[in-house]
């Protein structure tokens, strides 16, 4: 099944350089506490897919991992703002970090006009903070403080690795790229890496990462290489971002050496929900806006959210996929306390918050902190069950709120045939070949017209039905509006005609009433109705393929990809509604 993908942003460096610059002077506030601290985090978030991107792009012109002074310069920035992070984190006085004198150091260097950075999905979807790796690194046996070398994986691991480095006192990280089949990766070291590597014989090494995957063989490729070189294994611990075991797809070698090795873990309610810590718990990063608790934070992650609605009242989940949330109750009411993601990913879904709520769609936003969005909880709402005129009215209002509010760039999403190509795989996998055949009619010329035409938005891409909540006075708001299109998935930003598709599936309309939901988006923006003919049946595809994976994790998936199996064998031929 199809159903992941990878995003990355190009942006010339210098843009980026600009951009810290001003923020260092402009956007941090000077009271200590969250707010502060989540702007110094989102610098140290930003300076370090710059790295990333820089040392990727000397990888890929030369075929191996080298120490260069573009990429040395780059990590002095983030080393720096990790030293600011750490202070901050431990309520402490400032350090004193020069982050604006290394910019100067790495903007004289002659910068590449354009580099790829990765989106670190743990800061962006999975509630992996910074800070857990100065924690994690704390709690190393004192063999690996004594003369520790850092390496970091790339992406992610480029900044972790600085935090830890700044938790042990040790010099800057190296950063490796291990490449090859996902199961089997390895790395490429130059001969000068390699000597600066191995330069003193009684380091220790530690391993800095957000996994293990489905195979951990990123860790285990810096494991072996090391060990290849005389390196004893117990000179090697590892800072991953759980405290599972390697998944299913690892070597016997590599599950053997796991379970062995040191491998400290700082989960986020070991972080954030203490009060041991200097640095104050979730319940009291909105007292300024909100007020105090009246009652401890309640956990509403994982599928638990449903006991608020009656039990599970057969509202399906994809407990491991979703966003971290809590419910907080003050004064002034109850707050949906929901992690947006760390950095400039949280700042934008802020932004839709208010332009949504403003419109009249979602519950009113209070604030941002740390990576986590406040937004009021409607009491006494209930999820939508019958499929009313005004429920298709409200959609399509919604939706054409969207397209006009929301653009986005192009190359933000998948392209058609990426999702053709998801598609086939799906349904073939799930119905056979021959139910993925009616998808031969989308020929490359045809998809090549569609593309030409299409105008990205910042898509819902999750109109499920139990999405809309009916309040008492009747009015349909929409939930977890905010950010699907950034999700760890393959679709991203797509045109409108793909949350039309999703809301005529969803919302199981009838012919008639999915051609009132149309003509109704098509009154205030363009739609092609040749893509959505397109759209449907790939968004039916992806859904079979996203509930196959949540199988695992919650038994109403099972359902969900049932009732999907059931509209693909009842929609008709595309070709018919093509032109």
């Amino acid at each position: 099944m199809l159903v992941y993908g990878d995003q990355e942003l190009c942006e010339d460096p210098r843009r980026r350089i600009a951009r810290l610059r001003r923020r260092l002077t402009d956007r941090v506030p000077a009271a200590p506490g969250p707010e502060r601290h989540g702007a110094l985090v989102t610098l140290f978030i930003e300076a370090a897919e710059l790295a990333q991107g820089l040392a990727d792009r000397e990888f890929h012109a030369s075929g191996m991992d080298d120490r260069t002074p573009m990429q040395d310069a780059a990590m002095a920035v983030v080393m720096e703002l990790a030293a600011g992070v750490a202070a901050s984190w431990r309520m402490a006085d400032p350090p004193d970090a020069d982050p604006c004198g290394a910019l100067d150091k790495l903007s004289s260097l002659r910068l590449p006009d354009s580099v790829n950075m990765r989106r670190a999905e743990g800061y962006s979807f999975y509630c992996l903070y910074p800070e857990a790796y100065l924690e994690a690194a704390a709690q190393l046996p004192t063999r690996f403080a004594r003369s520790p070398v850092v390496i970091g994986l790339r992406s992610i691991g480029t900044g972790l690795a600085a935090m830890a480095a700044v938790a042990l006192k040790a010099p800057t990280p190296v950063t490796l790229r291990p490449v090859g089949h996902p199961f089997r990766r390895e790395l490429r070291v130059s001969e000068k890496l390699r000597a600066t590597l191995l330069a003193d014989p009684e380091a220790a090494y530690v391993v800095v990462d957000e996994g293990p995957g489905l195979s951990g063989s990123s860790f285990g490729a810096v494991a072996d290489w090391l060990e290849a070189q005389g390196v004893a294994a117990e000179r090697i611990a590892f800072l991953p971002g759980h405290g599972g075991a390697l998944g299913p797809q690892a070597s016997d070698r590599h599950r053997r050496r796991w379970a062995e090795a040191v491998r400290p873990v700082a989960g986020f309610d070991d972080l954030f929900r203490s009060a041991e810590r200097p640095f104050p718990s979730l319940e009291r990063w909105f007292v300024d806006h909100l007020g105090l608790p009246v009652i401890p934070l309640e956990d509403l992650s994982g599928g638990e959210w449903r006991r608020l609605y009656g039990g599970s009242n057969g509202l399906p989940a994809n407990p491991q996929q979703e966003r971290r949330k809590f419910l907080l109750r003050t004064a002034r009411g109850a707050w949906l306390l929901k992690f947006a993601g760390l950095g400039e990913a949280g700042e934008q879904a802020l932004g839709r918050a208010r332009a949504l709520h403003t419109a009249g769609f979602t519950a009113e936003p209070s604030a941002l902190r740390h990576g986590f969005l406040a937004e009021r909880w409607l009491e006494n709402a209930r999820p939508l069950t019958k499929v009313t005129p005004d429920a298709v009215e409200r959609l399509a209002g919604y939706l054409a709120f969207r397209a006009e509010r929301f653009p986005a760039p192009s190359g933000s999403g998948a392209p058609l045939a990426e999702l053709l190509t998801m598609a086939r795989t799906n349904i073939g996998e799930a119905l056979g070949d021959g139910a993925a055949a009616m998808l031969d009619c989308w020929t490359a010329d045809r998809l090549a017209e569609l593309e030409a035409g299409i105008r990205r938005v910042v898509t819902d891409n999750r109109l499920h039905r139990w999405e809309w909540l009916r309040l008492p006075d009747g009015r349909l708001m929409k939930t977890d509006a905010l950010d699907h299109a950034a999700a760890h998935d393959l679709i991203g930003c797509q045109d409108i005609a793909w949350d039309v598709a999703g809301g005529i599936v969803e919302f199981d309309l009838s012919d008639a009433q999915a051609e009132v939901l149309c003509r109704m988006v098509e009154a205030v923006v363009p739609l092609d109705r040749r893509l959505l003919a397109f759209c449907i049946p790939c968004y039916i595809a992806f859904q079979i393929g996203y509930w196959t994976f949540a199988a695992g994790s919650d038994p109403s998936a099972a359902r969900e990809r049932r009732r999907y199996e059931e509209q693909w064998r009842r929609i008709r031929t595309p070709a018919a509604n093509a032109g």
